[in-house]
């Protein structure tokens, strides 16, 4: 037997039992929250588990997404790129599943499912919800009420039922399917995009109307080699000229109708 101060008496001392104390205060040890997830992971469809993850790993990935583009971080973006793939396998799954628990043999699934797995509880609350009463008719496992009764006039609860099922069941993979168009358009962007995106993204770029062209280069050559030849001579100027052309390429500026240097045109 446990002892007087044994916490582990399997519920012989609870109040409920007509044992015990009155007013115990319950406590929550590490044991009942490992139980309560496992609990809520096993009473859920596989289809709803891999929406909800399809969710959380869409929402988690467009903030590193945001992240990586206020941040201009690579690193982010190509982890954002990396998971979107992960989001469009998470959210292609349950479509599928979906879409093939409506095909195939549905109606031996509600069959199946109303039989075995769902219980009175179960049964009462689809009766209440669809208003039927039992499965074919109130005299086939129904679960009795204050309207579900054996002289009931309620219809039987397959025909609503089943409609039901393909209705939810046909939105879940019409939406499931209906962003992927949307998430590839996101994925290519993305591959597209993510690589050019860098720390110096979008800092020290000139404006496009304060940008140099070559025939404005070459107006400043001349006007620094008339500046050179009043100093120092025509001679010195050309020899400079030349060698600043050569190593800006702007001798097609010249060539291609660009502005002959003034020093040149009072020698001819």
């Amino acid at each position: 037997m446990p002892g007087q101060n044994d916490e582990d008496y399997d519920g012989v001392t609870s109040g409920w039992f007509g044992g015990g104390k009155k007013g115990r205060k319950l406590r929550w040890n590490k044991f009942k929250w490992i139980l309560t997830p496992t609990l809520s992971a096993l009473q859920t469809t596989p289809e709803l588990v891999l929406s909800t993850l399809a969710a959380s790993a869409a929402i988690f990935t467009s903030i590193l997404g945001f992240a990586g583009i206020l941040l201009n971080n690579r690193g982010f973006l190509a982890v954002y790129t990396f998971l979107l793939w992960v989001c469009f396998g998470l959210m292609v799954v349950p479509g599928y599943l979906t879409y093939k628990h409506r095909s195939l043999n549905l109606e031996a699934k509600i069959n199946n499912q109303w039989s075995n797995d769902l219980g009175a509880d179960g049964r009462l609350r689809i009766q209440n919800s669809l208003g039927c009463c039992g499965y074919f008719s109130p005299f086939v496992e129904a679960t009795v009420s204050s309207t579900c009764y054996a002289r009931s006039i309620l219809p039987g609860c397959k025909a609503p039922y089943l409609d039901f099922e393909k209705l939810v069941l046909m939105r879940w993979y019409t939406a499931s399917f209906g962003l992927v168009p949307l998430h590839i358009a996101v994925m290519v962007s993305g591959l597209l995009c993510s690589n050019h995106v860098t720390y110096r993204f979008g800092k020290g770029m000139t404006p496009k109307a304060y940008r140099l062209s070559m025939n404005s280069m070459a107006v400043i050559m001349d006007n620094y080699a008339n500046q050179l030849a009043e100093q120092y001579g025509p001679e010195v100027a050309t020899e400079i000229l030349a060698r600043s052309r050569s190593n800006l390429n702007l001798s097609e500026a010249y060539s291609t109708g660009g502005p002959q240097p003034p020093y040149q045109r009072t020698r001819s």
